[in-house]
């Protein structure tokens, strides 16, 4: 009986000790989910700042245009014909 008694003891233990790692395991997933979601927002926010980045290098690009700038004056051009064109629509829109 002792040899029985002993496997069991060596079975708790193990068990035991699967039963210590699996909650660090857990922990760990848990601390891993939070820095991924922290991980999102900056992403979140980062793609924002990007895009109203973009917004004015193409605000400065016209004005630079505007003020003589010959590297792009046809996209200036391009932007008020098409500013035009979205005027036009809304004098026939209201004119309706």
């Amino acid at each position: 009986m002792s040899v029985i008694t002993e496997i069991i003891d060596a079975l708790e233990i193990k068990i035991e000790k699967l039963f210590i790692k699996s909650k660090s395991l857990e922990k760990k997933n848990q601390d891993l989910k939070i820095e991924l979601l922290k991980s999102e927002t900056i992403i979140q926010t980062q793609s924002k700042e990007i895009e109203a980045l973009k917004a004015q290098y193409e605000t400065l690009k016209i004005a630079n245009s505007l003020l003589g700038s010959e590297d792009n004056k046809r996209d200036t051009k391009l932007k008020i014909n098409s500013l035009i064109r979205e005027i036009d629509y809304c004098i026939a829109q209201l004119s309706d």
